[in-house]
């Protein structure tokens, strides 16, 4: 059975767990799955850039809502400048976090990035994330997990049904089949970012 939107996909939950008194349930699943998928899975088809503004004297950037995680952090310019991470208890300890100048390393607090030299001019920032695809929902029908790893968003939800299942050889089967969805596509995911990537050859010198 084929299933591209929210609807469908519950349809299909609700087909392979043969209970129809898990219906009113099966949205929790589902959310329950989207929360695993943001968590564990890293794919190119999550990954956006944006810009930001670091202000002068303010040592703070708002994160956008729906970040995941940093893939690259720059200053904008000629050249481009590279921002180092550094743990906030690194941080913390930093001899240059309280000195005014152009950026160099950053660390990631709450919502925001914290800067270190505070910024002494305005400059502009490009972030290059992964974002948390929005969940699904009777209004929001569809979502990059929906369209690109419905096998796998199909197999983590009905996992999540265990604590109704109990003893239920299923899961097992559910189980090893979102490993394989889950392996299938990373290692997809990889080869997709490689190609058309010309090969380096090297030379062996004697």
């Amino acid at each position: 059975m084929s299933f591209t939107t929210y609807a469908e996909l519950q349809t299909t939950i609700a087909g392979y767990l043969a209970r129809s008194d898990l219906t009113t349930q099966i949205p929790d699943f589902i959310r329950l799955a989207e929360t695993r998928l943001r968590r564990d899975l890293r794919i190119r088809q999550m990954l956006n850039t944006t810009t930001l503004t670091c202000t002068s004297g303010t040592a703070t950037v708002n994160i956008p809502s729906d970040f995941l995680e940093v893939k690259d952090l720059v200053v904008t310019g000629n050249p481009v400048m590279p921002l180092n991470y550094e743990s906030p208890s690194l941080f913390s300890r930093n001899s240059r976090s309280m000195d005014a100048g152009k950026p160099l390393n950053y660390t990631v607090l709450a919502t925001t990035f914290k800067l270190a030299p505070i910024p002494d001019s305005n400059y502009t920032l490009t972030l290059v994330y992964s974002i948390a695809p929005p969940f699904l929902s009777d209004s929001n029908t569809s979502n990059t997990f929906l369209t690109v790893c419905p096998d796998l968003l199909l197999y983590a939800s009905l996992l999540e049904a265990e604590p109704y299942l109990m003893n239920d050889a299923r899961i097992n089967t559910w189980g090893t089949m979102f490993d394989r969805a889950m392996g299938s596509l990373t290692r997809s995911d990889e080869k997709g970012q490689y190609s058309g990537v010309p090969l380096a050859m090297q030379t062996t010198y004697i």
